[in-house]
């Protein structure tokens, strides 16, 4: 079977880019309150974005994008599903923004102060400002995650498959 990794690695480049823009887009025209842990997730979605350009235009290290996209992809989903976490067990000593700042606020603070329109963060995390057919924002981003995580998982391993077949 002949496989167009370029397609798959397009694919990417455009879901992240939906996902980061239409994510900031979105918020505005609502006018929503994005969380240090919203905007960390739209940080990943730029880094899957350049990492899927990075395939496109240097498709002999297919394997080295596609492994980067599924690490970003997964500590995208595994935020995604602790921010769902905190929204069902909202609780003051978790919050985000209190105590003692996490690697992930400082950096969101260090991208807020450059670029405030689209990195900066005023929200809570444990809020659900919006929710559509029952889910958060936070929960759609699981299933963002989760989808580019098995397209990264696929173009990683499809070569390998290809070649024993």
């Amino acid at each position: 079977m002949v496989v167009n990794h370029r397609a798959g690695f397009a694919a990417l480049a455009l879901a992240a880019a939906v996902a980061a823009l239409g994510g900031w887009a979105f918020g505005e025209w609502l006018r929503l309150n994005p969380c240090h842990l919203c905007i960390f997730q739209r940080l990943l979605a730029c880094l899957l974005l350049v990492i899927a350009v990075f395939g496109l235009l240097l498709p002999m290290a297919r394997r080295l994008w596609a492994a980067l996209a599924a690490l970003t992809a997964a500590g995208g989903l595994t935020t995604a599903l602790y921010q769902s976490w905190l929204q069902l067990n909202p609780d003051p000593a978790n919050e985000c923004g209190f105590g003692e700042r996490t690697a992930i606020e400082q950096l969101v603070d260090w991208f807020g102060m450059r670029w405030p329109d689209f990195f900066l963060a005023t929200g809570f995390c444990s809020s659900k400002e919006w929710v559509f057919l029952g889910l958060s924002i936070a929960n759609w981003a699981c299933f963002f995650f989760a989808g580019v995580l098995a397209l990264a998982l696929w173009l990683f391993y499809k070569k390998h498959q290809e070649g024993t077949a």
